[in-house]
């Protein structure tokens, strides 16, 4: 299952920001983890699981884990890397100031989660 996502996150993973790698196999977080950042795929594939069904196949550009910093609430999923990759991670402080200075930031996550959100509803129904 893929994403379908089309809306370019690069500019947040631009070189000279920080990366964290990732090994293939490794989980980057648990679904009842607390939640302080996001994160968009600088390089690398990211499956998104719940339970052991995956949910979304992420590649370069995407981002993940926005919802917890949305809502506060603890991650909602797991996410586990498929490859190596290379991680730009967001903090809520610097996700609030892009949502506060770029309404186009602000409409893209949100089309990401409507996106999501039908995708996990079709799966479901």
């Amino acid at each position: 299952m893929t994403s379908g996502m089309d809306i370019d996150f690069g500019l947040l993973a631009r070189d000279g920001v920080n990366v964290r790698t990732v090994r293939a196999g490794d989980t980057i977080f648990h679904e009842g983890d607390p939640a302080a950042e996001m994160f968009v795929i600088k390089s690398g594939h990211v499956a998104i699981r719940l339970g052991n069904r995956t949910l979304a196949e992420l590649g370069e550009r995407a981002i993940f884990g926005e919802m917890a910093l949305i809502d506060g609430a603890p991650r909602s999923a797991t996410a586990v890397a498929m490859t190596d990759c290379e991680l730009a991670p967001v903090s809520e402080k610097q996700f609030l100031f892009l949502v506060s200075q770029t309404p186009y930031f602000a409409l893209n996550v949100m089309r990401v989660l409507a996106r999501r959100l039908d995708a996990t509803n079709r799966s479901f129904g």
